[in-house]
């Protein structure tokens, strides 16, 4: 008998600990009473769903879910669950609304409108705007370095950093491509590859930032500035994707790293006579507001742009400005290499 309340103690107790980490909407009696009917009748209000239609045994009566979706839906994986969860959501957000409330995070999540599948539309175009721009700053630089610029004698680029910008455009690019994935349907697959992505593009940066501003050009030096980064991205990556996903602690470390280069081209800009210092400025004043955007979270306006959406927005004119300093920065360390050949 004892031991029966003990184990009815437990899980009483692990089910407090679930409610006290929950977010505000899905520890919502209402909405948790919808999502429970609706996984059982399949049906929220009038709107009914084919996902959650079950056999006896448990199998869906007309298949499997991408045999029951159009095209360009199946991917998304949209499971008689995550249906539910999203138009219960809704539903309990209408009701709110109503009564003058403001939204709530759900799963710890802010109540975004899906479009034609896609659960983030805003931050999913805004993601692949950033990619394009990377794109074609990237292309601008290849062509400058490898068509318009002098060679040195041995066929390399005058350049010392040309191998490290081509580098940096994957890791960005990488990172934007999965941004744009993940907020078209989060998952956990999508989740952990946009996080590691984002992770591994500012550790790249930071390593980047020191050889540039501090003018490493051995390459022994270089392995020397890179390799504890190296370690502690990959380790810190590794942490998040096989042992805890742990927000806060991956917020803090990129937060850390974003700082960091930012005062590190800071610096830099205010004690060298770059000629295109002046677009340095813009883009370490501007990262650092934009990087507050990240900090503070608010709920979406129409159910669709909230501060990370925002914080998208004001990357595309920086990446622009961004590349025209790179390409700024290989004409002039060109032309100062040149002269002293001479």
């Amino acid at each position: 008998m004892e031991r029966r309340r003990f184990v009815l103690f437990l899980v009483a107790l692990l089910a407090f600990a679930g409610l006290l980490e929950a977010s505000p909407g899905d520890a919502d009696p209402v909405y948790r009473a919808c999502v429970e009917q609706c996984e059982k009748t399949g049906c929220v209000g009038d709107k009914c769903f084919q996902h959650c239609n079950f056999s006896s045994e448990g199998n869906p009566i007309d298949g499997p879910w991408y045999l029951q979706e159009p095209l360009y839906l199946q991917w998304k994986q949209w499971d008689c669950r995550s249906d539910c969860r999203y138009h219960c959501m809704i539903s309990r957000e209408e009701e709110r609304q109503k009564l003058g409330h403001k939204p709530v995070k759900y799963h710890g999540k802010w109540p975004f409108k899906r479009s034609y599948g896609i659960q983030e539309p805003v931050s999913v175009a805004l993601s692949a705007l950033n990619l394009a721009v990377h794109f074609q700053g990237w292309v601008s630089f290849f062509i400058l370095v490898n068509y318009k610029l002098p060679f040195r004698p041995n066929k390399k680029t005058y350049y010392e950093y040309t191998g490290l910008w081509n580098i940096y455009a994957i890791f960005a690019m990488n990172a934007w491509f999965w941004s744009a994935v993940f907020h078209s349907r989060d998952v956990d697959l999508t989740e952990k590859l946009d996080y590691s992505s984002a992770v591994a593009l500012l550790g790249y940066s930071l390593i980047l930032a020191i050889i540039r501003t501090f003018d490493v050009r051995l390459e022994a030096a270089r392995v020397m500035v890179a390799a504890p980064l190296i370690a502690f991205v990959t380790t810190h990556i590794l942490y998040l994707n096989f042992y805890q996903f742990d927000y806060g602690w991956n917020m803090k470390v990129c937060v850390t790293m974003g700082i960091l280069q930012l005062v590190v081209w800071a610096v830099w800009a205010g004690v060298t006579r770059h000629p295109s210092r002046w677009k340095l400025w813009v883009v370490v004043i501007g990262g650092a507001l934009a990087m507050l955007l990240e900090i503070y979270d608010f709920p979406p306006y129409w159910g669709l742009v909230d501060a990370h959406a925002l914080w998208h927005a004001t990357t595309i004119p920086l990446t622009y400005l961004w590349w025209s300093f790179v390409r700024d920065d290989t004409e002039f360390r060109t032309s100062v290499l040149i002269k002293k050949k001479k």
